[in-house]
């Protein structure tokens, strides 16, 4: 099993939204690396949902249950997405504060690549920060 990170600003997309529709398509990523990082997900990997802009944190647990597919948001055919289901809440958001403040965390892609929207998680970053939200 491989790990993620998504990020979703929480007016456009929210955790709650993510929980109340159940599977959702990861749909308006434009960027190729993080398009790439989709790619690569297969069924049963597991992301960190984030909030980014508002909240910068942590929030739940989602699972990956459709692989890469055209996004039909994408008029040029580019770009595609992959469908999520939610997992579960994290019990205790985790913080891009936290995470910035912890010296285990200082190599994660989040903050090495602060602006893209779908990056990998080590399995000892993913441990840590299930720790850090208990």
């Amino acid at each position: 099993m491989q790990y993620w990170l998504v990020k979703s600003e929480p007016y456009k997309w929210s955790w709650d939204m993510h929980v109340k529709k159940g599977v959702q398509g990861w749909d308006g990523v434009r960027n190729y690396q993080a398009s790439n990082n989709m790619k690569a997900m297969k069924i049963g990997d597991q992301a960190f949902f984030y909030h980014s802009n508002e909240g910068k944190e942590i929030v739940g647990i989602v699972e990956v249950v459709g692989l890469y597919h055209p996004d039909p948001t994408d008029e040029s055919g580019k770009f595609g997405m992959v469908d999520f289901k939610a997992v579960g809440p994290l019990k205790k958001p985790v913080t891009l504060e936290q995470i910035k403040a912890d010296k285990k965390l200082a190599g994660m892609a989040l903050l090495k690549q602060s602006r893209l929207s779908v990056s990998p998680v080590t399995k000892a970053e993913w441990n840590y920060i299930l720790k850090l939200s208990n």
